[in-house]
């Protein structure tokens, strides 16, 4: 465990940097702004086109990985959301706390480092993870709130979240890399290189990021965020492990990568959309902040736990 925990420690220190230069304002607000566009939009695109533009579609997608994690991601939602209810929340904001307690950050940390850890041999799990959450939970959320709301799903809300997804860089570099991939194309030298040196850009501009954001994130709410932190660091990849290692049985290094994925931190991505539409964004922010902390610590135990041997 020691070892796994100083191959990760290089990722935290990213993150740390990141929180010190905001917190010191070094690096100010609308510079943590602009960085994360340039990461989400170009470094991580050309990231994620790469990847999956050399590797063949049999390698991505995985019918029994979708349902274990879709399993376990689920149970832990359905948990999160009946305890937001026995509490006397309203519906979009016991949506918003579920998604605290299984929506990681797995395209900002996760990728970059599964790749570093596992290798190359990582990404093809790691990609089909990602775009699970960004389609099936991305979506839920917004019916969920629109649907609390005004009580009824409307077709302006549905077309919302068709563009949503269409416009999503990483939605769109995936699917295109996947193209790229089923017609054989071979990537030219030229492009190749810029490739690899823009996307070479995601894993410290990504990790900065995220410890630069962290430095503007609140602590309020503590026992609230400590409960959803525990979801998400505990609950959600012990659930996970059970859907892939027992109900749709993975071999073991696909079930590795997942259940480490279910191990990240909460994503930043949750706190968007909690100040977006106003809903308990505080708690969010500090569930962000305490479950990133933690896992400092816990993705190391349990990447050692489930590692194979």
């Amino acid at each position: 465990m020691i070892d796994i925990f100083l191959q990760t420690l290089p990722f935290f220190a990213l993150i740390g940097l990141g929180y010190w230069a905001g917190r010191s304002g070094f690096f100010p607000e609308q510079a943590t702004a602009y960085l994360t566009k340039f990461v989400f939009f170009f470094a991580l695109s050309a990231m994620l086109f790469r990847f999956a533009a050399t590797l063949p579609i049999s390698e991505v997608f995985n019918g029994r990985l979708v349902a274990g994690y879709l399993w376990g991601t689920a149970f832990v939602y359905g948990i999160a959301t009946i305890v937001g209810f026995l509490r006397k929340l309203d519906v979009p904001t016991a949506a918003i706390e579920a998604q605290c307690a299984v929506i990681g950050n797995v395209g900002f940390l996760g990728l970059p480092m599964f790749v570093l850890l596992f290798g190359e041999a990582s990404i093809g799990p790691v990609m089909l993870v990602l775009a699970t959450d960004l389609i099936v939970f991305s979506s839920l959320i917004v019916i969920l709130i629109n649907g609390g709301r005004d009580g009824q799903i409307s077709l302006r809300v549905l077309r919302s979240i068709a563009m949503g997804l269409l416009r999503n860089p990483m939605i769109v570099s995936i699917t295109l890399g996947l193209i790229w991939s089923t017609l054989s194309l071979p990537i030219p030298t030229p492009l190749n290189d810029f490739l690899v040196i823009l996307g070479g850009a995601a894993t410290p501009g990504a990790l900065f990021a995220i410890g630069a954001s962290l430095a503007r994130k609140s602590a309020e709410r503590v026992e609230i965020a400590l409960w959803l932190s525990f979801c998400k660091l505990t609950l959600h990849p012990a659930f996970v492990a059970i859907g892939v290692l027992f109900l749709f049985p993975l071999d073991r290094f696909s079930a590795t990568i997942v259940i480490s994925a279910a191990a990240l931190p909460v994503a930043g991505n949750v706190y968007m959309l909690a100040q977006h539409y106003g809903i308990a964004p505080h708690r969010v922010s500090a569930a962000i902040l305490l479950s990133t902390l933690a896992s400092i610590l816990s993705v190391p135990v349990i990447i050692a736990l489930i590692s194979p041997s």
